[in-house]
Order: C-alpha cells, then structure tokens, then sequence
C-alpha cells in the first residue's frame, strides 16, 4: 500500500494540532467561561484542518483561508485567555493558544503564505503583551512561534531552490540529449554523403589516375556528369529521389547547366510533403530547356522550391542571358496552386 507524502505529512499535522488542541482542555483551574474557551479550541481546529487539506498543495493557501488563519491568531489567544479569566492567565491551558496559533502558522508557510505567516507572529506578540505582558509571551509560546516560522521558512525555501535545481538539471539533460541525438545524426548523415561521394567520384578519379589525365572525350564528359552529381549530393540532398536525379542527368547530357542549392527551407518538410515536392520539381526539370538552370529551396512560409531558367536569346547569342523559365513550387500544406511557370516551364 503506496502513501504519498503529502498525505503522510498532513496526518502528522492533524496529530500533532490535535495534541495541542487536547492541551487546551485541561482545565485546572476550570475556566471561567469554558464555553469561550471550547469554541475557541474547536475554531483552531477546524481553521487548521481547512488549510491543512484544502486545495492542491502545489499552490499557496487561497485567499479566503489566510484570511481566515489571521483572524484565528487574533481570536484563538484572545479568546482563551478571556475564558480564563484574571486570576488564571498563565495556566498551561490559557497560554495553549500561543502553542496552536504557532502550529497554524507554520503551516501557512508550508502553504506558500510567509510573510502572512510573520504578521500572525507580530499578532500573537502584541496580544500576549496586553494580555500577560511580553516577557511571560515569550517565555510561554511565542518563542516557538519565531523559531516554528523560521524554520518552516528556511526548510521550505531550501526545498523550492532544490525544486528548481532539479528542473533545470532536468531541462540540460534534455537538452544535452537532444544535441547528441542531432550531433549522431549529422555524423550518419555525413556518412551517407561521403558514401555516397565515394560512390559517384570513385570510379572517374580512379580512371583519371591510371590515364594520367588524358581523358577521352567521353570519359570527360562522364566526369563532368559525376562532378554535377556529386554537387547536387553536397548541395541539395533533400530534394533529390530517383526521378529527379534521372532529370538531372538527362538536362546535363543536354548541356544545361544545372546549379542546386538547398538552404534549409525544407528542414521542417516531413517525408510525404517532400515526396510531392520532388515529384513536382522532376516533372518541371522534364520540361525545362534553358540553357542554365538554377534550383533554390525558399525561405518562404509558402513557397518551398524556386526554379529559374536563364538562355540566351536565338538572335543574340552573344548578348545578356533572359529568363525563359520560373516556376514555384508551393508546399503541400499551403491553400494555393501547385505554382506558376513562364516560359520554357508553362
């Protein structure tokens, strides 16, 4: 059978005030009004058990109930000390309130109320003064009732710090684990590309090395083609499946110059949304024919992938490039059209 702690603690309080509260009712002498003095002791209990179980102890004593405990710290010692009457003021059951009212106050720092807590004190000081004098205060209960509160000040507050020591301990293992996580991540992701790499690069370095670089016309060209490969594999992993590196390769025996560059702007893609972006980018580098051709992610909270095409005009072969093709390739999640498209892309 599990019990909490907050459970086992608020039986140990109830214990504990309810001894107190049995001290009251020894009477010897009896008082004069015992009727005062019973209601006084059954209005700490209850005042004491309401703060004690009350709302969740994660949140300070509500409102209402501190209220309600200062008006008991006035009350409780005054009214037993009435009750008593003039010849029977430092009788152990008329300075019992100083006792329970110093039990009531240490709860309600436990229940986050400190400084509430320290005006019961000064009220119990002063009615003590004007009832039986300071020093017999002191002397009788309100010593207590200083260290009680100081105590429970001290204890709790080394608790919040080391409450919050543990979150933020909490929140750098966290944190630390994720880095790591990202950090093995990068390093398989880097392993993939140098595989990768190795894979595409290999077989043309090797070739170089036993010619001496005297490449044949076509094996150049099977260099360059590995070289754009390995550019696009650097530069723009994220957008690249099976069709669009077919495309690629096709625009490249073409003769277009293809340039791809990926900037982060896919980072927060998932899987399928970037399926349909590199479907929609295959089917627009399939119909491309410029003669440079320039592929972009975008920093665009609609826009996922730019591609732009650039020729020179038939006419001018020399003159300034013209863009003959630009089309934007919206992410899946936006409300708009697959994109817009001039030129070479339409």
């Amino acid at each position: 059978m599990k019990v909490s702690t907050r459970s086992a603690l608020s039986a140990l309080a109830v214990v504990f005030t309810l001894y107190l509260a049995v001290g009251g009712f020894v009477w010897n002498p009896w008082p004069e009004r015992p009727i005062v003095s019973a209601s006084a002791i059954g209005f700490y209990l209850v005042t004491t058990w309401l703060c004690i179980f009350w709302g969740p102890s994660s949140k300070p004593l509500s409102p209402w109930l501190t209220a309600l405990a200062l008006a008991a710290a006035v009350l409780v010692p005054n009214a037993t000390w009435y009750a008593a009457g003039a010849d029977a003021l430092r009788a152990p059951y008329a300075t019992a309130g100083l006792g329970e009212i110093s039990a009531l106050l240490t709860i309600m720092v436990v229940r986050g109320r400190v400084w509430q807590a320290w005006v019961g004190v000064v009220i119990i000081l002063v009615s003590g003064s004007l009832w039986i004098g300071i020093p017999a205060t002191l002397s009788l209960g309100a010593v207590g009732a200083i260290v009680w509160v100081g105590i429970a000040q001290l204890v709790t507050g080394l608790m919040a710090r080391s409450a919050r020591d543990t979150a933020e301990l909490t929140e750098l293992q966290r944190t630390s684990s994720e880095w790591l996580a990202s950090q093995d991540g990068r390093r398989r992701e880097r392993r993939v590309t140098v595989q990768r790499a190795i894979a595409l690069a290999g077989p043309v370095l090797t070739r170089v090395i036993e010619t001496g670089g005297s490449l044949s016309d076509e094996e150049r060209a099977q260099a360059r083609l590995a070289e754009g490969r390995l550019r696009d594999e650097l530069r723009g992993r994220r957008l690249l499946d099976d069709g669009v590196r077919m495309q690629l390769e096709a625009m490249r025996r073409r003769g277009t110059d293809v340039t791809m560059l990926d900037e982060g702007g896919l980072d927060d893609v998932d899987e399928r949304q970037l399926a349909s972006i590199r479907e929609e980018l295959a089917a627009t580098l399939e119909h491309a024919h410029s003669e440079r051709v320039f592929i972009r992610t975008a920093q665009h909270e609609g826009i996922a992938v730019t591609v732009v095409g650039r020729s020179r005009s038939e006419d001018d072969p020399d003159g300034e490039e013209v863009v003959d093709l630009w089309h934007e390739i919206r992410r899946p999640s936006a409300e708009s059209g697959s994109g817009a498209s001039v030129g070479a892309g339409s």
